[in-house]
């Protein structure tokens, strides 16, 4: 019995420096449907960074419809508007997040942070627990 305990152990050791952590954050309201997650989030990020919910879209590559459609679900829920559009110009147009887009970014930034923090501590006991059995 031990020699099994031992060689079960060796065999999880050998490979837990191969294990990688992955995992999705998400918000929904009561019905379940999407509100904000990290698709989303890096969406409104990668949009104040570029100015250009094209150039977003383009770099994610999620389609110009579909983001429309899921930056209009978070307003509609919110009940205030995300972006501010800029028009027109000898550089052309501009987008950029509202007041409240940037503090929700903000918001969930932080929110990201303290929930990566404990993951990554329950994920690290994880591993121990395979190491020590």
């Amino acid at each position: 019995m031990q020699t099994e305990l031992y060689l079960m152990e060796t065999k999880f050791t050998n490979k837990l420096s191969d294990i990688r952590l992955h995992y999705k954050i998400w918000m929904s309201d009561e019905k379940e449907t999407g509100i904000l997650g990290d698709g989303k989030w890096k969406m409104l990020k990668l949009i104040e960074e570029k100015g250009s919910i094209k150039a977003a879209c383009d770099e994610l590559g999620y389609t110009y419809r579909r983001t429309w459609g899921n930056l209009k679900k978070i307003e509609k829920f919110f009940g205030f508007p995300l972006l501010e559009k800029h028009r027109g110009g000898a550089d052309g147009g501009r987008t950029e997040l509202s007041e409240e887009g940037k503090r929700l970014v903000m918001a969930f930034d932080a929110f990201h942070n303290s929930v990566d923090a404990h993951i990554q501590i329950g994920f690290e006991n994880f591993i121990k627990e395979l190491e020590s059995k």
